[in-house]
Protein backbone atom coordinates (compact mmCIF):
# COMPACT_ATOMS: atom_id res chain seq x y z
CA UNK A 1 0.00 0.00 0.00
CA UNK A 2 1.12 3.68 -0.35
CA UNK A 3 2.81 5.18 2.38
CA UNK A 4 0.30 7.83 2.74
CA UNK A 5 -2.44 5.39 3.16
CA UNK A 6 -3.16 6.13 6.62
CA UNK A 7 -4.34 9.85 5.88
CA UNK A 8 -7.38 8.35 3.86
CA UNK A 9 -8.55 6.57 6.96
CA UNK A 10 -11.35 6.99 9.59
CA UNK A 11 -11.54 5.31 12.98
CA UNK A 12 -15.21 5.46 15.09
CA UNK A 13 -14.73 5.43 18.25
CA UNK A 14 -12.06 7.56 18.27
CA UNK A 15 -12.67 9.22 21.92
CA UNK A 16 -11.93 5.94 23.51
CA UNK A 17 -9.62 4.24 25.07
CA UNK A 18 -7.34 3.02 22.28
CA UNK A 19 -8.98 5.91 20.00
CA UNK A 20 -6.63 8.12 21.87
CA UNK A 21 -3.58 6.42 20.23
CA UNK A 22 -4.59 7.32 16.78
CA UNK A 23 -2.95 10.07 15.67
CA UNK A 24 -3.74 10.10 12.13
CA UNK A 25 -6.71 9.59 9.55
CA UNK A 26 -10.24 11.43 10.39
CA UNK A 27 -11.25 10.57 14.11
CA UNK A 28 -14.58 10.33 14.40
CA UNK A 29 -16.93 9.40 17.91
CA UNK A 30 -20.35 9.12 18.54
CA UNK A 31 -21.29 12.52 18.01
CA UNK A 32 -20.13 12.45 14.95
CA UNK A 33 -21.12 9.22 13.42
CA UNK A 34 -23.40 6.95 15.44
CA UNK A 35 -22.64 3.34 14.16
CA UNK A 36 -26.05 2.48 15.12
CA UNK A 37 -27.38 4.29 12.50
CA UNK A 38 -27.53 2.76 9.23
CA UNK A 39 -28.29 5.56 7.23
CA UNK A 40 -26.27 7.72 9.19
CA UNK A 41 -23.35 4.95 8.86
CA UNK A 42 -22.98 5.03 4.89
CA UNK A 43 -23.55 9.06 4.62
CA UNK A 44 -20.32 9.76 6.92
CA UNK A 45 -18.52 7.12 5.33
CA UNK A 46 -19.60 8.38 1.74
CA UNK A 47 -19.11 11.57 2.91
CA UNK A 48 -15.34 10.83 3.93
CA UNK A 49 -14.44 7.86 1.13
CA UNK A 50 -11.43 6.51 3.05
CA UNK A 51 -9.57 3.35 1.91
CA UNK A 52 -9.42 2.30 5.53
CA UNK A 53 -11.93 2.09 8.57
CA UNK A 54 -10.62 1.27 11.75
CA UNK A 55 -13.88 0.33 13.83
CA UNK A 56 -13.11 0.92 17.42
CA UNK A 57 -16.73 2.15 18.57
CA UNK A 58 -17.76 -0.60 20.79
CA UNK A 59 -19.82 -1.49 24.37
CA UNK A 60 -16.61 -2.96 26.09
CA UNK A 61 -17.86 -2.81 29.57
CA UNK A 62 -18.72 -6.97 30.15
CA UNK A 63 -21.04 -5.81 32.88
CA UNK A 64 -23.13 -3.86 31.49
CA UNK A 65 -23.26 -6.04 28.70
CA UNK A 66 -24.67 -8.97 30.86
CA UNK A 67 -26.74 -6.14 32.35
CA UNK A 68 -28.49 -5.17 29.21
CA UNK A 69 -27.76 -7.78 25.90
CA UNK A 70 -30.33 -6.13 24.04
CA UNK A 71 -27.68 -2.38 23.94
CA UNK A 72 -24.62 -4.93 23.79
CA UNK A 73 -25.62 -6.67 20.22
CA UNK A 74 -27.03 -2.68 19.43
CA UNK A 75 -23.16 -1.10 19.23
CA UNK A 76 -20.99 -4.26 18.94
CA UNK A 77 -23.48 -6.69 16.10
CA UNK A 78 -25.79 -3.65 14.36
CA UNK A 79 -23.16 -1.42 14.78
CA UNK A 80 -20.42 -3.40 13.11
CA UNK A 81 -22.94 -4.82 10.37
CA UNK A 82 -23.59 -1.16 9.48
CA UNK A 83 -19.98 0.17 9.23
CA UNK A 84 -19.38 -2.79 7.15
CA UNK A 85 -22.39 -2.12 4.88
CA UNK A 86 -20.99 1.07 4.37
CA UNK A 87 -17.65 0.01 4.09
CA UNK A 88 -18.22 -2.42 1.14
CA UNK A 89 -20.07 0.33 -0.86
CA UNK A 90 -16.73 2.36 -0.93
CA UNK A 91 -14.37 -0.63 -1.15
CA UNK A 92 -12.65 0.23 1.88
CA UNK A 93 -10.37 -2.17 4.21
CA UNK A 94 -11.92 -2.79 7.35
CA UNK A 95 -10.58 -3.44 10.69
CA UNK A 96 -12.09 -4.64 13.21
CA UNK A 97 -10.78 -4.80 17.40
CA UNK A 98 -12.34 -7.94 19.09
CA UNK A 99 -11.19 -10.11 22.23
CA UNK A 100 -10.12 -12.91 23.49
CA UNK A 101 -13.70 -12.65 25.09
CA UNK A 102 -14.88 -14.73 21.91
CA UNK A 103 -13.36 -18.16 23.31
CA UNK A 104 -14.77 -19.63 26.40
CA UNK A 105 -11.15 -19.92 28.18
CA UNK A 106 -11.16 -23.51 28.49
CA UNK A 107 -8.55 -24.55 26.65
CA UNK A 108 -4.96 -25.34 28.51
CA UNK A 109 -2.29 -23.65 26.71
CA UNK A 110 -2.74 -20.61 24.25
CA UNK A 111 -5.36 -19.35 21.64
CA UNK A 112 -5.09 -19.57 18.13
CA UNK A 113 -6.76 -17.50 15.45
CA UNK A 114 -7.55 -21.59 14.09
CA UNK A 115 -9.47 -22.43 17.65
CA UNK A 116 -13.28 -21.75 17.31
CA UNK A 117 -15.18 -19.23 19.32
CA UNK A 118 -17.31 -20.51 21.76
CA UNK A 119 -18.35 -17.10 23.91
CA UNK A 120 -20.11 -16.97 27.82
CA UNK A 121 -20.92 -14.17 28.26
CA UNK A 122 -22.77 -11.53 26.07
CA UNK A 123 -20.19 -8.88 25.83
CA UNK A 124 -18.10 -12.27 24.15
CA UNK A 125 -21.25 -13.08 22.10
CA UNK A 126 -21.65 -9.52 20.91
CA UNK A 127 -18.46 -9.35 19.71
CA UNK A 128 -18.37 -12.43 18.20
CA UNK A 129 -21.39 -11.14 16.16
CA UNK A 130 -19.22 -8.67 15.13
CA UNK A 131 -16.62 -10.80 13.94
CA UNK A 132 -18.88 -12.85 11.77
CA UNK A 133 -20.88 -10.27 10.35
CA UNK A 134 -16.94 -8.34 9.06
CA UNK A 135 -16.04 -12.04 7.78
CA UNK A 136 -19.80 -12.80 6.05
CA UNK A 137 -19.63 -8.51 4.66
CA UNK A 138 -16.66 -8.25 3.34
CA UNK A 139 -13.29 -9.87 2.13
CA UNK A 140 -10.45 -7.24 2.73
CA UNK A 141 -10.47 -6.98 6.15
CA UNK A 142 -8.33 -7.30 9.58
CA UNK A 143 -9.67 -8.81 12.32
CA UNK A 144 -7.71 -8.08 15.81
CA UNK A 145 -7.85 -9.95 18.94
CA UNK A 146 -6.59 -7.92 22.01
CA UNK A 147 -7.01 -8.97 25.95
CA UNK A 148 -7.84 -6.95 28.92
CA UNK A 149 -7.26 -3.33 27.40
CA UNK A 150 -5.12 -0.74 29.08
CA UNK A 151 -4.84 2.67 28.16
CA UNK A 152 -6.11 6.25 27.84
CA UNK A 153 -4.60 7.64 31.43
CA UNK A 154 -7.20 8.62 34.12
CA UNK A 155 -9.56 10.17 31.96
CA UNK A 156 -10.46 7.36 29.79
CA UNK A 157 -9.30 3.99 31.29
CA UNK A 158 -12.08 2.45 33.35
CA UNK A 159 -10.40 -1.03 33.02
CA UNK A 160 -8.49 -3.27 35.69
CA UNK A 161 -5.57 -1.07 35.59
CA UNK A 162 -7.30 2.20 36.17
CA UNK A 163 -9.18 0.47 39.37
CA UNK A 164 -6.34 -0.76 40.72
CA UNK A 165 -4.39 2.60 40.47
CA UNK A 166 -7.70 4.36 41.82
CA UNK A 167 -7.72 2.46 44.91
CA UNK A 168 -3.68 3.17 45.44
CA UNK A 169 -4.18 6.67 45.00
CA UNK A 170 -6.55 6.17 48.70
CA UNK A 171 -4.06 6.51 51.22
CA UNK A 172 -6.88 5.03 53.99
CA UNK A 173 -6.25 1.48 51.64
CA UNK A 174 -3.23 -0.59 53.07
CA UNK A 175 -4.83 -3.57 51.32
CA UNK A 176 -6.07 -4.61 47.99
CA UNK A 177 -7.36 -7.65 46.74
CA UNK A 178 -7.01 -9.57 43.26
CA UNK A 179 -8.17 -12.39 41.51
CA UNK A 180 -5.52 -15.32 40.95
CA UNK A 181 -7.93 -17.80 38.68
CA UNK A 182 -8.40 -15.97 35.54
CA UNK A 183 -4.83 -15.99 33.08
CA UNK A 184 -4.19 -13.47 30.29
CA UNK A 185 -2.04 -10.53 29.15
CA UNK A 186 -2.75 -6.77 29.54
CA UNK A 187 -3.05 -4.90 25.91
CA UNK A 188 -1.66 -1.66 26.10
CA UNK A 189 -3.75 0.67 23.88
CA UNK A 190 -0.91 2.35 22.22
CA UNK A 191 0.88 -0.56 21.72
CA UNK A 192 -2.48 -1.87 19.69
CA UNK A 193 -2.41 0.92 17.36
CA UNK A 194 1.24 0.94 16.47
CA UNK A 195 0.79 -2.98 15.04
CA UNK A 196 -2.50 -1.98 13.69
CA UNK A 197 -0.53 0.70 11.69
CA UNK A 198 1.81 -2.27 10.59
CA UNK A 199 -0.70 -4.49 9.45
CA UNK A 200 -2.44 -1.71 7.40
CA UNK A 201 0.86 -0.98 5.45
CA UNK A 202 1.71 -4.06 5.09
CA UNK A 203 -1.98 -4.83 3.48
CA UNK A 204 -2.54 -7.66 5.61
CA UNK A 205 -5.88 -9.64 5.80
CA UNK A 206 -7.39 -12.10 8.79
CA UNK A 207 -7.44 -12.40 11.64
CA UNK A 208 -4.28 -11.43 14.50
CA UNK A 209 -3.73 -11.69 17.90
CA UNK A 210 -2.29 -8.97 19.34
CA UNK A 211 -2.32 -8.73 23.33
CA UNK A 212 1.36 -7.75 24.80
CA UNK A 213 3.41 -11.16 25.16
CA UNK A 214 3.22 -13.03 28.30
CA UNK A 215 1.56 -14.64 30.98
CA UNK A 216 -0.19 -13.14 33.90
CA UNK A 217 -2.65 -12.93 36.36
CA UNK A 218 -5.04 -10.56 37.38
CA UNK A 219 -2.87 -10.30 40.91
CA UNK A 220 0.56 -10.27 38.64
CA UNK A 221 -0.89 -7.22 37.17
CA UNK A 222 -2.26 -5.74 40.55
CA UNK A 223 1.66 -6.63 41.95
CA UNK A 224 3.06 -5.05 38.91
CA UNK A 225 1.42 -1.66 39.69
CA UNK A 226 1.76 -1.63 43.01
CA UNK A 227 5.23 -1.94 42.58
CA UNK A 228 5.59 1.39 40.64
CA UNK A 229 3.05 3.19 42.60
CA UNK A 230 2.86 2.56 46.06
CA UNK A 231 5.21 -0.45 47.11
CA UNK A 232 3.70 -0.60 50.70
CA UNK A 233 0.10 -1.93 49.89
CA UNK A 234 -0.19 -5.76 50.26
CA UNK A 235 -1.81 -7.58 47.64
CA UNK A 236 -4.03 -10.34 48.62
CA UNK A 237 -5.31 -12.99 46.44
CA UNK A 238 -8.83 -14.21 45.63
CA UNK A 239 -10.65 -16.25 43.71
CA UNK A 240 -13.22 -14.72 41.07
CA UNK A 241 -16.24 -15.52 43.18
CA UNK A 242 -15.14 -12.44 45.46
CA UNK A 243 -16.44 -9.72 43.28
CA UNK A 244 -19.40 -11.31 42.59
CA UNK A 245 -19.54 -9.64 39.20
CA UNK A 246 -22.64 -9.96 36.42
CA UNK A 247 -20.73 -11.76 33.78
CA UNK A 248 -19.26 -14.93 33.91
CA UNK A 249 -15.37 -14.42 33.56
CA UNK A 250 -13.46 -17.08 31.84
CA UNK A 251 -10.55 -18.70 33.49
CA UNK A 252 -8.36 -18.33 30.45
CA UNK A 253 -7.59 -15.50 27.95
CA UNK A 254 -4.35 -16.06 27.16
CA UNK A 255 -3.87 -15.62 22.98
CA UNK A 256 -0.81 -17.04 20.44
CA UNK A 257 0.29 -13.52 19.71
CA UNK A 258 1.43 -13.03 16.10
CA UNK A 259 5.17 -12.87 16.38
CA UNK A 260 7.63 -9.65 15.96
CA UNK A 261 4.70 -7.33 16.75
CA UNK A 262 3.48 -6.63 20.52
CA UNK A 263 6.02 -6.42 22.91
CA UNK A 264 5.82 -8.13 27.05
CA UNK A 265 3.30 -6.89 28.80
CA UNK A 266 5.27 -5.87 32.12
CA UNK A 267 7.28 -3.04 29.74
CA UNK A 268 3.98 -1.99 28.25
CA UNK A 269 2.63 -1.62 31.83
CA UNK A 270 5.22 0.06 33.37
CA UNK A 271 5.82 2.80 30.43
CA UNK A 272 1.98 3.48 31.02
CA UNK A 273 2.10 3.69 34.33
CA UNK A 274 5.41 5.90 34.30
CA UNK A 275 3.96 8.25 30.99
CA UNK A 276 0.31 8.54 31.64
CA UNK A 277 -0.15 7.97 35.63
CA UNK A 278 2.47 9.80 37.39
Amino acid sequence: MKENILSNTLITGSDGMVGSYVDFGVRTNRRDLDVTDLKEAITQVKKYNPKIIIHLAAETDVDRCERDPGYAFLVNGVGTYNMTVAAREIGAKFIYVSTAGVFDGEKDGLYTKYDKPNPKNFYGHSKYLGELTVQNNLEDYIIVRACWMMGGGPKKDQKFVAKIIKQLRNNKIKEIKAITDQIGAPTFGKDLIENIKKLIESDAKGIFHLSNTGRATRLDVAKAIVEVIRPDVIVTPVDSSYFNLDAKRTKNEMLDVEKGFMRPWQDALKEYLETEWK
